[in-house]
């Protein structure tokens, strides 16, 4: 049997179990009736089960044991290792949709092996690309973080530091440049925390903690809307706890000590 993970755009089909719980569908056959031409998947195996994953050209409805959810809510729906899986479906769904013709010298992509394409004139050869960044959680002394409301979120809660990193430089290099950029604060002590998939689309998340070691706070407009720093008792709305900056955040809330 298979797991299908089936998306329509941003979201994905869970199957409801009779507890109320939900999972992927599991079985022989697809979910759905497939086109000729959907594409299918295989991001690797899951639990002892094969993993196919595919688009669907419209959402699924009318059927009860059914439901179409937001790959970033799903993950309050499914287990972690149903939710991890899922992203990586997401991220070769969306490798798959935006190779179909080759970038040099514009014929046809075709699937070479599970996660790679090859040129069917020239033979180039491309695999699915993650975008990197960095994000850092900024201590003052035992008792301050920095928090910072960033233009793109869609809500009031405050998030950290983030960005992208850039050819030639190294991931703390990157967190200063960020930094400094942002709010034209110093750092010292960049240290690695963790890291996670983050398929919104296709990226890496890699999370450090620093200490503030100087400057005044001056953001940068483009970025930020508001930023300050706030005590373990005085705290804005937080992100979501799917994210890696919730996780940072949580650790600096339940550690008082300097680590």
């Amino acid at each position: 049997m298979n797991y299908y993970f089936a998306f329509c755009k941003d979201a994905l089909l869970l199957q409801r179990n009779d507890d109320g719980s939900y999972t992927i569908p599991l079985g022989d056959e697809p979910p759905t009736a497939l086109k000729p031409w959907t594409q299918m998947l295989n991001p690797g195996p899951l639990d002892g089960h094969e993993v196919r994953t595919y688009a669907l050209e419209a959402p699924v409805t009318g059927r009860a044991e059914y439901e179409m959810c937001p790959l970033r809510q799903s993950y309050y729906k499914l287990p972690e290792a149903l939710y991890q899986k899922a992203g990586k479906c997401a991220e070769l769904l969306y490798w798959d949709q935006n190779t179909r013709f080759c970038g040099v010298c514009g014929a046809p992509m075709k699937l070479h092996t599970d996660i790679s394409k090859r040129c069917t004139n020239c033979g180039k050869e491309v695999w699915p690309q993650l975008a990197i960044a960095i994000i850092v959680l900024i201590r003052r002394g035992n008792d301050e973080v920095l928090l910072a409301h960033g233009r793109n979120f869609r809500t009031d809660f405050y998030g950290l530091i983030a960005g992208f990193v850039e050819t030639g430089e190294t991931l703390e290099e990157a967190v200063r440049r960020e930094v400094r950029e942002e709010t034209g604060l110093e750092i010292e002590n960049i240290r690695y925390f963790d890291s996670q998939p983050w398929p919104y689309p296709s990226g890496l998340m890699v999370g450090f903690t620093a200490d503030y070691a100087g400057g005044t706070l001056r953001l940068q407009r483009e970025e930020l809307t508001k930023a300050g720093w706030f005590t373990r008792t005085d705290l804005p709305l937080l992100p979501e706890k799917l994210s890696i900056a919730r996780r940072l955040i949580d650790h600096w809330i339940n550690t008082p000590a300097a680590s």
